[in-house]
């Protein structure tokens, strides 16, 4: 797949912008229809999401294979809904990419 790096430079730009913190207790609706998705503290949330608005399969795979992508578990759900944890929160339609908030972004 060719890419433009101008183009990319300008969604990842966007994306950063539109990335944000957002309680547990507001993405509930979006977890019930099987649209969150869970990054691991060890990659970058806006890198995650730019990869998937660009259909990078591969990275998808990979990331899945090792389990540091995968879809919010009703376990993480419970956890989070407890506490109405803080999440960081990156939309790429029709997913929500969430993280836990102790990672800083840059």
């Amino acid at each position: 797949m060719k890419t433009n790096p101008e183009k990319d430079l300008e969604l990842h730009d966007k994306i950063n912008r539109e990335t944000g913190r957002i309680k547990w207790s507001e993405l509930e609706r979006h977890f019930a229809s099987g649209s969150v998705i869970w990054v691991s503290e060890e990659l970058d949330l806006i890198d995650v999401a730019l990869r998937i608005a660009h259909d990078d399969k591969e990275s998808i795979k990979q990331w899945m294979s090792a389990g540091t992508v995968a879809k919010v578990s009703d376990v993480q759900a419970q956890t989070w809904a407890a506490s109405d944890e803080t999440l960081w929160a990156s939309v790429v339609s029709p997913f929500v990419l969430v993280q836990p908030e102790k990672k800083a972004l840059h």
